[in-house]
């Protein structure tokens, strides 16, 4: 079996599991025995597609669709079976990480190919196995555990945003501003639109797959994909929170940059204003004149000192007064 088949297995009427090569699905197909196919791929080359196509009678749009990644988030009906496309995140090396899951559904198989960053779905796979009373309905129950699987892991990540933000409010708001702020709250907003263009289109999704009528998905599973949709809508407006708050932040950030550069500006000011005076009255007796005030008084000096002295405290107690020092 090539490399990027990850599982191939049939499931029967009572959930149980038999593990099968991709020849061996076409006969486990021709028996109408109330059995299903699922079939994990990663990132498979054209001559498994090809395969998986011969063996499902899959559309052409959908498997070249599925050839490729970079695709947008949809959902596509061809006759009895569904091609979705969905966005994936992962957590590596304390970055996301942005994949791609192309599934195929029909009345009696599920095929997930999955590209890039992508968690593998056996966690899935082993809890419908542990419950085979939901396995029982059949390629439906198999989508609702993928389904539920990769929206369930967009929660850990928009739990990791809402820490990093609250770890840069000390630095928001520290007395010396710090370039590096500016960049980790810019850095983690375009993660976070990235993170909201992956899930927001799951929305739409989940709510045509739970009015999606001909017996795929019975009435049971879409309450299940109901409440996948409810996890899909909490976690959007949680995203969308985030993104306000990092805005606001951001906002903040430069408002107290441009206050605390307003304090300098003014501090600066009132020293300059201080030492305009004894510069003022130096200048005065700097001139080159003959006959000037004072000039051969014997306390002239003292009482400029003084004067001078008086002025600078004057000044010095009005701009503190003011706040300006």
């Amino acid at each position: 079996m090539p490399d990027s088949v990850v599982n191939c297995a049939a499931y029967d009427r009572n959930g149980e599991r038999r593990d099968i090569t991709l020849d061996a699905i076409s006969d486990v197909l021709a028996v109408d025995d109330g059995s299903f196919v699922w079939v994990g791929l990663y990132e498979p080359g054209e001559g498994v597609l090809d395969k998986l196509q011969e063996e499902f009678g899959l559309h052409d749009l959908a498997v070249e669709d599925a050839h490729h990644a970079h695709q947008r988030p949809k959902i596509e009906t061809y006759g009895q079976s569904l091609f979705i496309a969905l966005h994936t995140a992962q957590t590596i090396d304390s970055h996301i990480r942005f994949g791609e899951t192309h599934v195929f559904v029909g009345p009696r198989y599920l095929v997930t190919v999955r590209h890039g960053a992508s968690s593998s779905y056996t966690a899935a796979r082993a809890r419908m196995e542990r419950e085979p009373d939901l396995l029982r309905h059949g390629p439906g129950a198999a989508l609702y555990a993928v389904l539920d699987m990769v929206v369930d892991n967009f929660l850990p990540i928009v739990d990791e945003f809402s820490n990093a933000l609250n770890a840069l409010e000390q630095d928001i708001f520290a007395e010396e501003f710090r370039k590096g702020t500016v960049q980790k709250l810019y850095d983690l907003k375009r993660e976070l639109t990235r993170l909201r263009m992956a899930v927001a289109p799951l929305q739409d999704i989940l709510g045509q797959l739970t009015r999606v009528r001909g017996g795929l998905l019975d009435e049971e599973i879409q309450l299940y994909i109901r409440d996948v949709h409810d996890h899909a809508v909490r976690i959007n407006e949680s995203t969308d929170t985030l993104r306000e708050m990092l805005t606001a932040a951001v906002s903040v950030n430069l408002s107290l940059v441009t206050v605390r550069q307003g304090e300098t500006v003014k501090r600066l000011g009132a020293w300059a204003a201080l030492l305009a005076a004894p510069t003022l009255i130096a200048s005065w007796y700097g001139m080159n004149f003959v006959h000037m005030p004072e000039l051969h008084g014997r306390w002239s000096y003292a009482v400029l000192v003084g004067v001078v002295g008086t002025v600078c405290i004057v000044l010095y107690r009005m701009f503190k007064r003011a706040r300006w020092l």
